[in-house]
């Protein structure tokens, strides 16, 4: 579904991931999906509201996926939580 249009957030500002899902969709893609871990989950929201609000005009949010990753850590095995916001291209 979703080739190379995925942008993953880490701990970097906000505005760079938010350039990041803008230059996607100016490239021609029709749907980027906004992809988090852990801490980084409310910097996803913010990405994808900043971006949808200021300066995606035709964009919607398609879908929002939640889920539970385990990930093995020194002290075993952990449960994080993780988020994908998938932003569409209205056709008109």
């Amino acid at each position: 579904m979703l080739k190379d249009n995925t942008v993953f957030v880490g701990n970097k500002p906000v505005m760079n991931y938010v350039l990041a899902v803008v230059t996607q969709f100016n490239n021609g893609a029709d749907e980027v999906a906004i992809k988090a871990r852990g801490k980084a989950i409310s910097r996803a929201v913010d990405t994808a509201e900043i971006a949808l609000n200021r300066f995606l005009d035709n964009v919607t949010k398609k879908q929002i996926v939640t889920s539970t990753e385990i990930i093995d850590t020194d002290s075993g095995k952990t449960n994080v939580s993780s988020i994908e916001i998938i932003l569409s291209q209205q056709k008109q």
